[in-house]
């Protein structure tokens, strides 16, 4: 059996415990020929601990032959290898990894996928991206609630004071600006827990959205009023 086939058979295994252990292994005696197994155990691994260690795993394997298979697995059919995949890339900081991406990735239908994404660009954007990032991110505030909104707004908060200017630019609407005072709030402070102005925002958000349909209701009743009255 060859190593590569001795280490999947490993990272199969029940309990979790197991596989954890196969997998800091294989990070404690990296060898390339792992990596492809590294990759794929990735997409399809349950446990949380695990799946972190794969990603040291990996990050200990030459870098320039892990950044390729990780790459490899942005365009899977399976959001779990897009989101690990993507989880990995933040962990390696390599900068050749940025176009990756950004192209496409950060408004990845799946929520998992997204926010990995979102964590990924940040740990990689050049400075001078800082700027446009902000503001592509910032257009995925009405996609977002709950957890992912959170996770819109670490990613926000993380970008620094780069984007910040950029931020409160693209704030175009009341509920937009409330979310980026949220995310200044929490770049100041990021021990802070989310403060009520992460409410206020998606209140805000849904009041806009009923406004926006609300003109078209009030011109039909005061058509059906002037009819009425002639």
């Amino acid at each position: 059996m060859t190593e590569e086939n001795r280490l999947a058979r490993a990272l199969s295994q029940a309990p979790a415990s197991l596989r954890l252990r196969a997998a800091l292994q294989a990070g404690v005696v990296p060898r390339d020929e792992q990596i492809a197994v590294l990759v794929r155990r990735c997409a399809v691994e349950d446990d949380f601990y695990v799946r972190d260690m794969l990603t040291w795993a990996l990050t200990r394997h030459t870098r320039e032959r892990v950044l390729e298979a990780v790459v490899g697995e942005l365009d899977a059919a399976q959001p779990q290898a897009r989101a690990q995949a993507l989880h990995t890339l933040s962990k390696l900081r390599d900068p050749s990894a940025w176009l990756a991406v950004m192209d496409g990735h950060l408004c990845d239908p799946n929520p998992d996928v997204a926010a990995a994404a979102w964590r990924a660009a940040v740990a990689l954007a050049p400075g001078a991206e800082a700027p446009r990032l902000g503001r592509v991110l910032l257009g995925q505030f009405e996609r977002s609630d709950g957890p992912l909104l959170r996770s819109l707004a670490r990613a926000l908060a993380a970008l620094g004071e780069a984007a910040a200017a950029s931020l409160r630019a693209a704030a175009t609407t009341p509920a937009r600006a409330r979310f980026v005072e949220e995310v200044e709030r929490i770049r100041e402070d990021p021990a802070a827990g989310f403060g009520e102005a992460l409410a206020a925002a998606m209140r805000l958000r849904t009041l806009g959205s009923a406004d926006h349909a609300r003109p078209h209701t009030a011109a039909s009743a005061e058509d059906e009023g002037g009819h009425a009255h002639r």
